[in-house]
């Protein structure tokens, strides 16, 4: 009995070792984290920005407050506190949260996490959280894999994209879950945020004691483009590196230390439309300097070449048409000189298309006339080839009265030949009084009074 009451006190030692080795090792490692990751808000009280959703009143405080979550999809540039607000979610709620990256996971660890949630389910525990980072990279598969339980209230879904979840979220995950978009945060925020880190000695910066210049937080408050993470690093950055030669965050070092990295910028995701639409939109309405922003917006991203090229082409004809038919010249030349000459170079070939493209005068009577004409051909009875316009050089062709009575035009006067060309009354195309189509309005005019004699 002694003995074992001696083998208990020693276990109990061995216990209070390991729980001191266990919280060291823990304070290491949150030491090791970058700034971002250590300044993370505990509580949703210390949560900044994002009151449109999670002001008092507002449907997901609500709903927080309620303790009844449900399944929810947050959407919003990097940086705005997605994957915050999904640990914050399990805090305030007293939920269990399971969190996996539709980069590197699959179906089996998703079905692995539902059996799990389905356990917790099963022994009267609170529905836990399933938190998916970077959903829009999941599979259909993968998506499909989690409607079930989602359906049966096993797992309340946190889903987090910086994509368009209506492009790039399951249409029946979607329908089953609350939808939150989150803006980028505003400089007053970010401000808030970085002057937290610079103050706090245990998480933050606060302990080594470097001289911030004035300006020099407002300037990387508003050049991080509403991205937290972002913004943070680079104070990191800027402070680690003043703090080993004893100099002052200065507004440079801050410059310096975000880098010439363009944010809030995806090649393939909504700012790569968005970007683009922007684009087209400047060039229509006559915006040359609007126009020269979003390519340059684009031009900095790493936009494909190819796809700029393709965008001006159609454009050209799309929105310019006959008003300037130099437009579309020019258009197929500049993807020709981009091809041959690449980048850097090739952003003076895209920057004078785009110049020429927003000040010319804008006609889409071409793109009218033609959606007209298909319009008809889907929607009305199909009009048959006249017999004169048919094909007659074969055999046989005068026989069926094919070309039987076809007027050759360049033979009529002004090259012009009143016959029938398509056997009913039919307007499609119609001149704007901009550019060159006014003069070609005036010529269609007189046209189609030869052609109606």
């Amino acid at each position: 009995m002694e003995f074992e009451c001696r083998v208990a006190k020693g276990e109990e030692r061995v216990d209070e070792t390991r729980s001191l080795f266990a919280e060291a090792e823990e304070e290491n490692r949150e030491l090791a984290q970058p700034l971002a990751a250590r300044m993370r808000p505990r509580r949703l009280a210390e949560f900044i920005g994002q009151q449109h959703i999670l002001g008092t009143g507002k449907l997901l405080r609500r709903m927080i407050d309620a303790r009844q979550l449900g399944s929810i999809i947050f959407s919003g540039p990097p940086g705005t506190g997605k994957t915050t607000l999904a640990h914050l979610l399990a805090v305030e709620t007293g939920s269990e949260l399971r969190t996996l990256s539709a980069v590197s996971s699959g179906v089996k660890d998703v079905r692995e996490v539902l059996a799990w949630a389905t356990d917790v389910i099963a022994s009267g525990g609170p529905r836990p959280l399933l938190f998916i980072d970077e959903i829009h990279r999941f599979s259909k598969s993968q998506q499909d894999a989690l409607l079930p339980d989602v359906e049966a209230g096993i797992v309340s879904l946190i889903g987090a994209t910086t994509s368009n979840p209506f492009f790039a979220v399951n249409g029946a995950l979607l329908s089953r879950s609350q939808l939150f978009q989150l803006q980028a945060l505003e400089p007053a925020d970010i401000k808030q945020l970085l002057e937290r880190a610079l103050a706090d000695e245990n998480r933050g910066l606060g302990a080594h004691g470097v001289t911030v210049e004035d300006g020099a937080i407002e300037y990387l408050a508003d050049a991080c483009e509403g991205d937290a993470r972002r913004a943070l690093s680079a104070l990191e950055i800027a402070v680690l590196s003043c703090h080993a030669d004893g100099s002052a965050v200065s507004q440079s070092t801050v410059r310096e230390s975000l880098g010439s990295r363009l944010a809030g910028y995806d090649g393939t995701g909504d700012d790569h439309y968005d970007l683009a639409s922007a684009l087209i939109k400047s060039i229509r309405g006559s915006d040359v300097d609007a126009s020269l922003y979003w390519l340059a917006r684009m031009l900095e991203g790493g936009e494909d070449i190819r796809f700029l090229c393709r965008r001006l082409v159609i454009l050209a004809s799309e929105d310019v048409g006959n008003a300037d038919p130099q437009a579309l010249v020019l258009a197929v030349s500049a993807m020709q000189a981009c091809e041959f000459v690449g980048l850097p170079e090739c952003q003076l070939t895209l920057s004078q298309t785009v110049a020429y493209l927003a000040l010319a005068p804008k006609s889409n009577a071409s793109t009218v006339a033609i959606g007209a004409a298909r319009r008809d051909v889907r929607e009305s009875h199909v009009l048959p080839v006249p017999k004169h316009l048919r094909c007659s050089h074969y055999q046989g062709a005068k026989t069926l009265g094919h070309g039987v009575d076809y007027q050759y035009a360049h033979e009529g006067a002004d090259g012009v030949v009143a016959q029938e060309y398509l056997g009913v009354d039919r307007t499609y195309y119609e001149p704007v009084d901009r550019g060159f189509e006014k003069e070609l309005q005036q010529r269609l005019k007189r046209l189609r009074e030869q052609l109606r004699r």
